[in-house]
């Protein structure tokens, strides 16, 4: 995994549990929806990432 993509994916999750969280805190379900879409994604870009370097072994 680049040291760049794994960065954007700890990011993206990191940026997307501060929504969940935020949107949980003033009850707004749609910004809890996208931080967990966002974490989601984060999460992809992860297993993406892995998936390629487990290729190149």
């Amino acid at each position: 995994m680049t040291a760049s993509e794994k960065a954007k994916a700890k990011l993206d999750q990191a940026v997307g549990a501060a929504k969940e969280a935020a949107g949980r805190a003033v009850g707004n379900e749609r910004l809890t929806g996208e931080g967990r879409a966002q974490q989601m994604k984060g999460d992809a870009r992860q297993v993406k990432e892995k998936t390629k370097d487990i290729g190149k072994r």
